[in-house]
């Protein structure tokens, strides 16, 4: 760095000459008006430098955070394909199925409530009158028809009209009567009826839910035989198709339990077709003989 150096006169620079301290520069008078601000030379650009970006300075180290738990997403509950309605007489929406009684030591006051407030099929869930069995509580006979017919519910009586009178006689012939002889039931406790309220079919569920009341009744009863009328009664205590012929089962004597079963023509039928009315006192016959014993 240049600093000025102030005027010295001669006898200084004789005094530092002998001191070895020489040769000495002194400024030239400059006149002021000359004198300016000269200007500062710039300086040179350094040469170019490709700049590097320095390394961040680390941070400071930090706990380590535990990881991230998975989201827990509740997967939906497996719902079946189809969802019945809701009962509407049920307090909750939905009513849980009926506990099965079980029928085997009840006697006929028990027997009889329960076939009233049974709702174990669709038969008897459309609120339709179950119809009782009726006759000798100390019976031979047991006899069974499948259904009951509109004019039956409307009596509360099995077998009535002209084809009760038709099975009074039949009776009669073989020497018996339902007062004191015979106790007349139907497999199938309410009438099943169509949307139109007409008799229908019954089907194998509402078979299947009433004939362990029927098998109750026998057992009330004592009877030592069991005659069916017509194809419903036979096939629903054989465990057959309820479509199968009658003619199958005709003829034969079968067993329910330990007593013998046999099958013959509806009274209903038999006035359809009189003809068929030697079939039926065949069937009678036999039917006699095996609660006889003379038939196996």
């Amino acid at each position: 760095m240049n600093r000025a150096v102030k005027h010295i006169g001669d006898r200084d620079a004789a005094f530092l000459a002998e001191m070895g301290i020489g040769p000495l520069w002194s400024l030239r008078a400059v006149p002021e008006a000359a004198v300016e601000a000269a200007p500062q030379a710039e300086p040179e650009p350094a040469p170019a430098v490709v700049a590097q970006a320095a390394p961040p300075a680390p941070a400071p180290a930090q706990p380590l955070a535990p990881p991230p738990m998975p989201r827990q997403v509740a997967e939906p509950a497996a719902r079946p394909a189809w969802t019945p309605p809701p009962r509407e007489d049920s307090a909750w929406g939905v009513e849980a199925e009926p506990e099965r009684l079980d029928v085997s030591s009840m006697d006929w006051a028990a027997l009889r409530q329960a076939v009233a407030s049974c709702r174990h099929c669709s038969a008897c869930s459309e609120g339709r009158k179950p119809v009782l069995g009726a006759g000798a509580r100390q019976a031979r006979w047991l006899v069974a028809a499948g259904t009951a017919s509109a004019a039956d519910e409307k009596a509360g009586q099995p077998l009535t009209g002209e084809p009760g009178k038709l099975l009074d006689n039949m009776l009669a012939a073989v020497g018996m009567s339902r007062e004191a002889d015979v106790y007349v039931t139907a497999l199938v406790k309410c009438r099943p009826a169509n949307a139109k309220g007409g008799d229908r079919a019954p089907t194998l569920e509402e078979v299947a839910a009433c004939r362990p009341f029927l098998e109750r009744e026998r057992e009330l009863t004592g009877a030592g035989l069991v005659l069916t009328l017509g194809q419903v009664a036979i096939d629903g205590l054989l465990g057959k198709p309820l479509s199968e012929p009658l003619a199958g089962s005709r003829g034969k004597v079968h067993r329910l339990g330990e007593v013998p079963l046999v099958a013959t023509l509806h009274p209903g039928e038999l006035l359809r077709r009189g003809g068929d009315k030697a079939l039926a006192w065949a069937d009678l016959c036999r039917a006699r003989a095996a609660a006889d014993g003379r038939a196996g």
